[in-house]
């Protein structure tokens, strides 16, 4: 039986980086053959990035990924790695895009992947399974493949499948079966959500079953935009059992020895039914090394632990892809922004986070005391900015009162900030949580004036959840716990008023996101949640503020994606929609 030394890099790609991300696979490529790795394989389209939207429609650019795939190749072999097989995504196309009055119902772009091997690309293979919902519009973008590439690597058969043909039953791993492959490879760009990892393993296990095959499951790390990718690359046996497993939310190189069956002369070829099957061999390839080599299971994360993560990798890469030197964020000492400075720390280091408190004449006394003990916990650029002056002036020439002279404080605070980004060159970071963002609790160009929102996706119980572990976290280590306790335990307020509290406007925040978890993750009508237990009331009063704030959500900075429906990419509504929730009231 052959042994096969396996090695998954789990790496952190840049959307349109072609060269800077082909310098990556290189460098990966020669860390898995001097562990010894026959075959080495990288994310979905770890070439262009992903997901690259689009850019697509560029024809510009599907034409400069095949030249870097090309060039690849060949610098692979120039690096002395040509008996090395490298499984890498990229962008193809054998036709012109569906948009183009020319395109062609069974040709177009493909989401693809390519096997280099001898300084050429020895194999190629189309993704079949083309996900259209979620985060996800690849039918929007790609045309289905209609094959199945197996390879034979060191006499033995390795079927290439790319992400979504993971999560459907049948096609390309009903085919592996009847193909009698001894290994599937299968390459993702798969976001992270919330306890998705508890869903990855029972998801690779049935496949591997389903093709009665150990499957090899690759997937990218890193921030892209709203989304993040968290790893958790893994090898599962073909009866369903774990094998290895790599970390969450770090590049890692997975490397693990299979025993696998010698590939079989007679395995059938051509048309299967749903797929055909394409057969390559490549050789030669280097041999296994004599000693045998585990890649280990790594150890989960709590909860909480692993949204830290998400949150801080997010904001990390959003940052420096894009090439800001630094962030800046208000600082006035609640539960929020407090929050939102660790991560920022965390993600970026203290000297490149700016803090601005920016007192008014309701600011209270502890909350500018919270802010400054939080700074020097975490070691920021801390600055005191007050407003009173500029809203005096303000309302020294226009006549305005109640809600108005509140929203007018929050917005004098955007100003300031916005002036420090332009002055500077920050990001500037928004603090608000899912709660707020969902029922329109925050000021336009005030409060949520930013480029970034950590928090955007984070309800607001999860939020004091966060703060608690992060401290208990630093005690553990010890540290000093960044967030002090006086920021975690007050009664949030937006401090706009004497004496305001939140919960005069928005009921208890664990009432209210229960309600949200249901209405906007669950797309529960008024009557499901008034049979879940909520008071009637309650539920009418939130769900009108939620249908009312969407032309608020549609103007909210982007930020990282944690839960199953995220505004912005995964939940869609029309800002013009009389539509409401049917009510006896």
């Amino acid at each position: 039986m052959p042994t096969l030394r396996l090695a998954l890099a789990q790496v952190n790609p840049t959307v349109g980086d072609l060269s800077g991300n082909a310098t990556t696979v290189r460098g990966w490529s020669r860390a898995a053959a001097d562990a010894g790795a026959q075959l080495v394989a990288f994310p979905e389209m770890m070439l262009t990035g992903y997901p690259v939207e689009d850019l697509v429609f560029r024809e510009s650019f599907v034409a400069a990924s095949g030249a870097a795939l090309e060039r690849l190749a060949a610098d692979l072999a120039a690096d002395g790695l040509g008996d090395l097989a490298v499984v890498v995504g990229y962008l193809d196309a054998d036709g012109p895009a569906r948009i183009s009055a020319n395109a062609e119902p069974d040709r177009g772009p493909r989401d693809a992947l390519a096997l280099l091997h001898g300084g050429r690309v020895a194999a190629r293979y189309y993704k079949h399974h083309l996900p259209n919902y979620g985060v996800f519009d690849e039918d929007r973008y790609f045309v289905p493949g209609d094959f199945l590439t197996v390879v034979r690597i060191a006499g033995v058969d390795v079927a290439l499948t790319v992400c979504e043909d993971i999560w459907q039953a049948g096609g390309p791993f009903a085919i592996a079966r009847e193909a009698r492959v001894g290994l599937v490879v299968n390459i993702n760009g798969s976001p992270y959500e919330l306890d998705k990892n508890d869903v990855r393993l029972p998801l690779v296990a049935r496949r591997a079953r389903e093709a009665a095959a150990p499957v090899a499951y690759v997937n990218m790390v890193g921030g892209q935009d709203e989304l993040v990718f968290d790893g958790d690359s893994m090898v599962v046996a073909g009866d369903g059992s774990l094998l290895a497993r790599a970390p969450q939310f770090a590049e890692h190189l997975l490397i693990h020895d299979l025993d696998l069956p010698a590939a079989d002369p007679d395995a059938p070829e051509g048309d299967l039914g749903e797929m055909s099957v394409r057969r390559v061999a490549i050789d030669p390839v280097r041999p296994a090394p004599a000693t045998t080599v585990e890649g280990g299971v790594a150890k989960r994360v709590t909860d909480e632990a692993e949204v830290w993560q998400a949150l801080v990798l997010g904001l990390r890469d959003y940052v420096d892809k894009n090439a800001f030197r630094s962030v800046v964020l208000g600082l006035s000492g609640g539960i929020d922004s407090s929050v939102v400075a660790a991560i920022a720390v965390d993600a970026l280091g203290p000297e490149r986070v700016v803090g601005v408190s920016m007192p008014s004449q309701h600011s209270s006394e502890h909350s500018r005391d919270d802010a400054a003990d939080l700074a020097k916990r975490t070691g920021l650029d801390y600055r005191i900015e007050p407003i009173q002056p500029m809203v005096d002036a303000f309302l020294a020439n226009m006549s305005l009162s109640g809600l108005a002279v509140e929203n007018l404080q929050a917005r004098v605070r955007g100003v300031i900030l916005m002036a420090l980004s332009n002055q500077e060159g920050h990001l500037v970071l928004t603090t608000g949580n899912k709660s707020e963002l969902a029922v329109g609790y925050s000021t336009l160009y005030g409060d949520s004036v930013g480029g970034f929102n950590p928090l955007k996706d984070v309800p607001k119980t999860m939020v004091w959840m966060l703060a608690r572990w992060r401290d208990a976290e630093a005690e553990r280590r010890g540290t000093e716990p960044p967030i002090p306790e006086n920021a975690i335990s007050k009664p949030p307020s937006a401090e706009l008023r004497p004496g305001q509290l939140d919960t005069d406007s928005l009921p208890d925040y664990s009432e209210l996101d229960a309600i949200l978890m249901g209405y906007v993750d669950g797309d529960k009508g008024r009557d499901d949640l008034v049979a879940d237990g909520h008071d009637p009331a309650v539920v009418d009063k939130v769900l009108r503020m939620v249908d009312l704030a969407e032309y608020k959500r549609r103007q909210s900075a982007p930020g990282t994606k944690i839960s199953i429906k995220a505004f912005g990419r995964d939940r869609r509504l029309p800002i013009t929609n009389r539509w409401r929730e049917p009510s006896d009231r």
